[in-house]
């Protein structure tokens, strides 16, 4: 039986990246589709190296759909993920999602899948309207939802590799570091070791039509900040603690142009990162697959050293 096409855009990112690694080294999925990995950039060294490990990688610019026909024809299923902080513009990303979902719809592809998040905004009827990047994506999850295409939604959880990056423990002295969020130690984060993405999606890939319409709420588990700098303390042997910004900092001690998204993330403490519904619906994606994801402790274990 001849191989489906899967289009993966992002295909060198974080999520694109992972689920083509992960259709390559499972054998019920390589047998099953060919991969085709969208870049805006083929020439750089993480494209050449997917395209050396039989991936069809081609070229298209989000920002000019005449580009992302090619890009999806003759697909079977897509994968569409848009990076908001390339330009930190909501309508600019709901113009990118918009454009490959209407590639998609006009090339005739069965199957897409769109990687989305909440709304903030719905979530807390319109009080907050600050944190674009989650709800530009729900805008374009909206916006499929109402086309004729068999859709799913994959909403990723916090990403446990922010923690590399912009929010890693700070040093304040004597082998103790601190972790600055606007959330108190108690608040819950539904984590993802990104590198999962294909083990998440592996259902999906097998049997697309049984999730059409269906969001997929992605994460190992949900941990609270004083859990997470337990085990960072745990493994790292260091003192790890964690401080709220706006209570035990001020927030004018962070950057000013961090500050609007991080007093609007404050929300989150409230509603939580998926809103009420959020644990029934992990525990139901849980429900689905078959692989073992990685924990927050094998991640932290995994990054050493970290200080």
């Amino acid at each position: 039986m001849a191989k489906e096409l899967l289009t993966v855009f992002g295909a060198t990112g974080k999520q694109g990246g992972a689920l083509i690694r992960h259709v390559l080294n499972t054998p019920t999925l390589a047998s099953k589709f060919t991969l085709r990995g969208i870049s805006r950039d083929t020439s750089k060294s993480a494209a050449q190296a997917l395209s050396n490990a039989g991936v069809d990688m081609v070229q298209a610019d989000l920002n000019d759909p005449s580009t992302l026909d090619r890009a999806v024809a003759g697909s079977h299923i897509v994968f569409a993920v848009t990076d908001y902080w390339v330009q930190a513009l909501p309508q600019v990303e709901v113009a990118q999602g918009k454009a490959i979902a209407d590639a998609a719809v006009a090339a005739g592809v069965q199957h897409l899948i769109w990687s989305s998040l909440p709304s903030i905004s719905k979530l807390t009827d319109g009080r907050v309207k600050t944190i674009h990047h989650f709800d530009s994506k729900a805008e374009v999850e909206t916006y499929i939802r109402g086309l004729d295409i068999g859709s799913i939604f994959f909403a990723p959880g916090w990403f446990m590799s922010n923690h590399l990056e912009s929010f890693r423990p700070q040093p304040v002295g004597n082998d103790t570091y601190i972790l600055v969020l606007p959330w108190s130690s108690a608040t819950r984060l539904p984590l993802i070791d990104v590198r999962d993405t294909g083990k998440f999606l592996a259902p999906v890939l097998l049997n697309p039509k049984r999730y059409h319409g269906k969001s997929l709420t992605c994460a190992t588990a949900y941990y609270s900040l004083a859990q997470m700098v337990e085990v960072w303390s745990k493994v790292t042997g260091k003192t790890v603690m964690c401080k709220t910004l706006g209570v035990d900092i001020p927030f004018s001690e962070v950057p000013e142009e961090h500050r609007p998204l991080l007093e609007s993330l404050a929300s989150i403490q409230e509603l939580g990162y998926y809103g009420p519904s959020g644990p029934a619906d992990l525990a139901w994606t849980l429900s689905q697959l078959s692989e073992k994801l990685g924990t927050w402790e094998d991640f932290v274990k995994d990054q050493e050293p970290w200080f």
